[in-house]
């Protein structure tokens, strides 16, 4: 039995495996991977996080197992490189070599912040391209890489470290942006996913990624009393300040759950870590040109800058935990070294403008959410440049709080947030739900003009605007606008609401204030087809999605006619069907409410928000939207208090008895025939042109597409090259120093050995004359021929080191089989389970595997150690399985068996009394009673019961009691001996 259980705990192992692949199977039936990831893409750091069956939510490390890599892409002639490697190579070659792209995604080239990016770094050459009126980076005639491709490779870089740390395919994606992108930066981030086939599950904002990855960890902690957090977030490019609110609110799916509502955002583009690296860059420049060591001016090379950019990085990371430091550059220019001290009052006084717009976003924040600092509960600091202590003070200073709140990990918060909202939208993972109420930065409306009588009979336009989404409005979203004055084809514009809180430099870089002119074609030839018809307005139906990017989802004409109908005749079995419904308190399910918001376009109206707007509410992710008007819903909520009505009927009639718990539908009244209305929707053709940033044309990003996949191609085959050349190499030194070893020499003749080392060095010395330029594929057959030529050795030594192992389980299973046979034959013939055929069956495999032991160990003994053995080790596996089986077979059935029934046993120790008091009761006792003492002896012998288990003891019969009380102790004690 002890065996028994051992091999059962070993199965243990075997089961969860099975059970945890099942419940994959279970998820994994569509798609082929279930893992997902987040990648939270800075403009210095991209850090990446996944959640994998059994890898919950874990931040995934590069090749250099760092945490964290930076956002830079090196591309050379042959070569691309990413990360830290793409960072060196831009001291060597700055102009092939991208960092902070990301400023130009959904730009124009006349944008302000392309001008100050040229400016910035005027190593690259940046071009317009023609058509879209973006830029481009371009490094020849035919090599031109747009943000949306250098975005591309980064993303596909960070999915190759995904798939990497998980060991699968990884396609689903949550990717940060910053809150302030706008829809043409969305779509740019979108279009760069798409480029590598990344799925997106959502574009989340980084500020609400942080706050889900603070509010996921603190879940006890959130109750319905709100609690406001400012979250402040001063990274390498911008800051963003971020109140957020926790609380818990009632759902109608899951009950009540913890809930984070976005209050108020502020912001600043240009307020970075990376102006700070600038200045303290040009501060260092006019230092090494103080020195004199150099005619030359050093801001001139851009070699020089890009390495003293560098240091100025590193300097201002230590100058956070130290009062100076001394910057220093081996070979800075002209092979001259570069020292000099720098303290944090230097750096402070070079950016005194700078922290005067600290705390701006703050009061921006607050301004928004209507709010003051004495309802904000804490302040959290988020992002690396919150560590420069000049940035903690004086934010301590707005925020008039005794400290700052540094309870989350500034680098990573984002990336676990967006990872665990990844989980959420997946279908591969179950994750306690946590609701997220973002909000949309700028405010849409939408557009358009219509003719108007004025009082002389005179036609003039009117432009009217009506607000789609207001500021700071709740997203995802649905909206519906209905234009009530048009019967014929017509056109209305998608553009920014007020956008006067922007300061002039944000809305010169915000870009075109237009967004999309839509036509619509078809209005006329529906009206003209349903004349008869009642029209009830041109619909439009809008959606921001979880993403914060605006669709058009259709146009509908929609038209209502009354329908008279007939009462119809109810068959026998409906009425029995109605009068079995009403007993029993069934109706029919009522449709869900509609969610989506509508905006009625009114000529008499204001041009503001109305109040259907003011009372926007978020629909539900997935749930279909309807576009019945208000008489409808007013007619469902009839129905529904009607049904609740005769369910209450129902129900007070069960009372008071079932003969006259319901009526015939004979005796009931009859209601007066009500007009049924009849809606037709007729779909409009809407043509959409984009305003502010075109998008890239198929066939652009067939071409994008086919340039990223042929640089990736590129890499992977480059990659598999040096592979295959490290692993000839080694092989080479390993084999070399094998042939040395006293046991390879052992089991190898001279010649043998001769022969593989001059085929060693032979290949060795073609890897250093030809190998720099050898194929992926001739590697790998010179490998080939090696591991060919040295098999025969290297098996003999395999098998040598085998063999103890091997043989010693082997002897330890006979021995212990043969004590299992012996035991078993020795089970008397009544209580024998096992049968002679099983019995002589283990014996002669027994016996037959010892006979093989001796006769191979015999044989082999006889052979040289350079023979080839044969004494195999896969040979004792499979005598070990078949021994293994055997024996567990018999085991099995000794656990699962029943005990044969005993026959009374007759007890020769008893005295002459005890023998004539058991006569005279044999006597006595009448054959009813005999009958039932018989299956109590059969029952196997237990120990006397404690006082608790005598409580449970059923109570016998007067004659069993008087018969249990009879039996002396020395009577019980013999009849237990006997049963042993």
């Amino acid at each position: 039995m002890a065996g028994l259980q051992s091999e059962a705990w070993k199965m243990r192992p075997y089961v969860w495996a099975a059970g945890i692949f099942l419940l994959l199977t279970v998820f994994s039936t569509e798609t082929e991977s279930v893992a997902v990831m987040s990648i939270d893409i800075g403009s210095e750091w991209v850090k990446v996080a996944i959640v994998k069956p059994g890898v919950p939510m874990e931040i995934v490390l590069n090749k250099e197992s760092r945490r964290k890599t930076p956002v830079a892409v090196s591309l050379k002639e042959n070569e691309r490189l990413f990360g830290d490697n793409a960072l060196g190579m831009a001291v060597k070659n700055p102009k092939v070599t991208f960092r902070y792209f990301q400023d130009l995604l959904g730009k124009r080239g006349e944008n302000p912040q392309v001008e100050a990016f040229k400016t910035r770094f005027p190593d690259y050459q940046v071009v317009k391209d023609d058509r879209r009126g973006t830029v481009l980076f371009k490094l020849s005639d035919e090599l031109l890489y747009s943000p949306e491709e250098l975005l591309g490779m980064m993303l596909n870089y960070s999915r190759s470290l995904a798939e990497e740390f998980a060991e699968q395919p990884v396609k689903d994606a949550v990717i940060t942006v910053p809150v302030f992108f706008n829809q043409a930066e969305r779509r740019a981030v979108l279009q760069a996913a798409k480029l590598t086939g990344l799925k997106v599950l959502q574009l989340i904002n980084d500020n609400t990624a942080v706050a889900l990855n603070y509010g996921v960890f603190r879940r006890k902690d959130i109750n319905a009393t709100a609690q406001n957090i400012m979250f402040y977030d001063m990274g390498a490019r911008s800051t963003v300040c971020t109140i957020v609110t926790y609380q818990t609110v009632k759902t109608k799916d899951s009950g009540t759950q913890p809930q984070l509502q976005i209050r108020g955002v502020g912001f600043d583009r240009t307020l970075g870590g990376l102006e700070i690296d600038m200045r303290l860059r040009d501060h260092l420049a006019k230092l090494f040109n103080g020195q004199n060591k150099s005619k030359k001016d050093v801001r001139e090379n851009p070699r020089a800058m890009a390495k003293l950019l560098k240091e100025a990085n590193r300097v201002k990371t230590i100058l956070s935990a130290n009062n100076d430091h001394m910057a220093q550059i081996e070979g800075l220019m002209d092979d001259i070294d570069f020292k000099s001290k720098v303290t944090r009052q230097d750096l402070e006084d070079l950016c005194p403008d700078l922290f005067l717009r600290v705390a701006a976003p703050v009061q921006q924040a607050l301004s928004i959410a209507e709010m003051n600092m004495d309802e904000i509960d804490q302040v959290i600091l988020v992002g690396g440049a919150t560590r420069v202590p000049k940035v903690q003070e004086l934010l301590l200073k707005a925020v008039k709080k005794e400290e700052l709140g540094k309870n989350i990990n500034a680098d990573e918060a984002a990336a676990m947030g967006a990872v665990y909202q990844a989980a959420a939208l997946s279908k591969a993972f179950k994750v306690k739900p946590f609701i997220v109420r973002d909000a949309a930065l700028y405010p849409i409306q939408v557009e358009f003009t219509r003719e108007v009588d004025e009082e002389n009979q005179i036609k003039s336009l009117k432009h009217n605007k009506r607000i789609l989404f207001q500021r700071m409005a709740p997203y995802p979203q649905r909206k519906v606008i209905t234009f009530n004055r048009y019967t014929d084809d017509f056109e209305f514009n998608i553009n920014y609401g007020d956008l006067s809180f922007l300061g002039p430099e944000d809305l010169q870089v915000f870009g075109s204030l237009n967004l999309t002119t839509v036509n619509l074609n078809g209005v006329g030839q529906s009206f003209q087809k349903r004349s008869d018809y009642e029209s009830k307005g041109i619909k439009a139906h809008f959606n921001m999605d979880e993403s914060g990017l605006l669709s058009l989802d259709r146009v509908e004409a929609v038209f209502e006619t009354t329908v008279d109908e007939k009462p119809e005749q109810e068959s026998t079995l409906t009425k029995l069907g109605n009068t079995i419904s009403s007993l029993f308190g069934g109706g029919s399910s009522t449709p869900e409410s509609n969610a989506t918001d509508t905006v009625q376009e009114d000529e008499e109206g204001p041009n503001e928000a109305t109040k259907d707007e003011e009372q926007e509410s978020p629909e539900p992710a997935g749930e279909q939207q309807g576009t019945g008007s208000k008489s409808e819903e007013e007619k469902q909520e009839g129905k529904k208090e009607g049904e609740k009505s005769e369910d209450q009927d129902a129900k007070q009639k069960e009372e008071s008895g079932k003969g006259d718990s319901a009526k015939t539908p004979e005796e009931e009244p009859k209601k007066p025939l009500t007009p049924k209305k009849q809606k037709i929707v007729d779909d409009i053709e809407a043509l959409q042109t984009v305003n502010d940033v075109q998008d890239l044309l198929e066939d652009e990003m067939k071409t994008s597409t086919k340039k990223l996949q042929d640089l990736t191609d590129r890499d992977i085959a480059k990659h598999e090259l040096e592979k295959a050349a490290n692993s000839l190499e080694a092989f080479i030194f390993e084999t070399q120093d094998k042939l040395e070893q006293r046991e390879y020499v052992k089991v190898s003749t001279k010649a043998e050995r001769e022969e593989v080392s001059s085929k060693l060095s032979q290949v060795s010395n073609w890897l250093e004359d030809n190998g720099y330029a050898a194929t992926t594929k001739e590697l790998k057959e010179k490998l080939s021929e090696l591991k060919k030529l040295c098999k025969s050795l290297f098996f003999k030594v395999e098998e040598r080191r085998k063999w103890p192992d091997r043989l010693s389980a082997l002897d330890s299973l006979l021995n212990h089989s043969s004590i299992f046979l012996k035991s078993a034959r020795m089970i008397p013939e009544d209580d024998q389970i096992f049968t002679e055929v099983e019995l002589t069956t283990l014996e002669k495999l027994i016996n037959d595997t010892w006979v093989w032991k001796n006769e191979t160990q015999a044989e082999q003994n006889k052979l040289s150690p350079t023979e080839k053995p044969v004494l195999l080790s896969k040979d004792i596996e499979q005598k070990l399985g078949a021994l293994d089986r055997e024996v567990h077979y018999l085991l099995n059935k000794a656990k699962f068996s029943k005990p044969k029934p005993k026959k009374k046993p007759s007890n020769a120790t008893k005295s002459e009394d005890d023998k004539n008091s058991t006569e005279s009761s044999e006597k006595i006792i009448s054959p009813t009673e005999e009958s039932t003492d018989k299956p109590s002896e059969q029952e196997p012998v237990k120990e006397p019961p404690t006082a608790e288990e005598k409580s449970e003891i059923p109570e016998l019969g007067d004659s069993e009691a008087d018969s249990s009380t009879q039996k002396s102790p020395e009577a019980s004690e013999d009849n237990h001996k006997t049963e042993l």
